[in-house]
């Protein structure tokens, strides 16, 4: 099992920057491919960055648009959002993901096993 908590959302105004954290425990860090998705009240969950086994690779879903990075520290069992140019249709709620069966991780939400509890992100316009 996997336990991900998830840290760093917050209020920040247009154009301010935030960088959500990730910590796993449970099981080797470096064995699961992690993301990050977003879910707004009402709508769908929207995909934002993957990131693989080895970080070697990452993907971003349409909704990053150059604006978010997604980078891992496999001493710290952490993953990260850095998120710049934040826009108030960013504000949802940010959910960590991990899983063990995709090397390479997904972009779909289903695929994922673990999930956080989410933080809340606000951005003012």
């Amino acid at each position: 099992q996997v336990q991900l908590v998830e840290s760093g959302g917050g209020l920040v105004q247009a154009g301010g920057s935030l960088r959500l954290s990730c910590a796993a425990s449970g099981r080797s860090f470096s064995s699961l491919a992690m993301a990050w998705f977003r879910q707004a009240p009402g709508e769908a969950r929207e995909f934002a960055a993957a990131d693989t086994w080895t970080s070697g690779t990452k993907y971003y879903g349409d909704i990053a648009q150059g604006r978010f990075t997604i980078s891992r520290d496999n001493a710290k069992n952490t993953v990260y959002l850095q998120m710049n140019s934040l826009k108030p249709e960013d504000t949802a709620v940010y959910y960590c993901a991990a899983t063990a069966r995709y090397s390479s991780g997904s972009s779909y939400w289903n695929d994922y096993e673990f999930w956080g509890q989410g933080t809340q992100v606000t951005v003012s316009s």
